[in-house]
């Protein structure tokens, strides 16, 4: 039995998350090498975020839901000039644009590879990752790992970081000011890392990035744009875990991001 085989029958995906022959085979070593940059994203104006129910990253239980209509946060008009990589995760270590640093461990910058050709976005840090200092460090990160092996594609291959930097207390949805405040870190490492293809996990980091508040089901139907970039919305592993009904959907959206990266390839970019 083939390793990947193996991993689909760890995730109890087989027989519905078989590969099809035109995506069994693993990416070659090239193609996980960003083979052009493109210029700085600009900045958008503004991040539209709901408060209304979610699903909850990295965390064992769901979030109570709020009855509070989604709200509309303006950013300035006029944000500052892109720091270096360096210097930005300076800047969201020594953070305190919102209440959270009074009870955050530490930061949760991201990890992988910062010239990735796919870039993760999740929500924010759960418990293990504020203690850690890592996103998607427990369950929903093992199996994420395990997702993104089945399409060829291993932690280094990736670059994954969260709209929140921080930890909300006990794992609540993350709240608009929240959101607004590190709207700017989000979008700097985006610039930096110059993914080729985006996926956000989840329904916060698609509202984050995609302006909308429409349910997760509607998002993870269509290719959509970041500054020009191709975005893919899907599901949080950690709603994965708690609702495996719904991998066969995912794995469907796995597929369409093989696709992308493969026509990507295919064009030199």
């Amino acid at each position: 039995m083939s390793r990947q085989a193996l991993l689909m029958r760890e995730l109890g995906l087989a027989p519905q998350w078989r590969l099809r022959a035109p995506f069994a085979a693993k990416l070659e070593p090239d193609e996980v090498v960003v083979a052009s940059a493109h210029a700085a994203l600009p900045v958008p104006a503004s991040v539209v975020v709901s408060d209304a129910p979610a699903l909850v990253a990295a965390a064992p239980q769901e979030a109570a839901p709020l009855s509070a209509p989604p709200a509309v946060v303006v950013l300035p008009a006029e944000p500052a000039a892109m720091p270096a990589w360096d210097v930005l995760q300076q800047q969201v270590q020594q953070c305190q644009r919102c209440s959270l640093c009074r009870t955050r461990t530490q930061t949760v910058f991201g990890k992988g590879n910062p010239r990735a050709r796919v870039m993760l976005v999740g929500e924010a840090p759960g418990a293990e990752e504020d203690r850690q200092g890592q996103p998607f460090v427990g369950k929903a990160g093992q199996l994420l790992d395990n997702m993104l092996a089945a399409i060829g594609l291993s932690p280094d291959d990736v670059y994954i970081a969260n709209v929140l930097k921080c930890r909300p207390p006990g794992n609540r949805n993350p709240a608009a000011d929240e959101v607004a405040a590190c709207g700017d870190y989000l979008r700097w490492q985006i610039a930096h890392v110059q993914p080729q293809v985006l996926v956000t996990l989840g329904r916060f980091a698609a509202h984050a990035l995609l302006h909308s508040d429409a349910a997760i089901g509607v998002l993870r139907k269509g290719t959509h744009q970041y500054q020009g970039i191709p975005l893919f919305a899907t599901f949080h592993p950690a709603y994965l875990l708690r609702s495996p009904g719904e991998k066969a959907k995912a794995w469907q959206d796995l597929l369409a991001i093989r696709r992308a990266l493969t026509s990507a390839a295919g064009t030199g970019r």
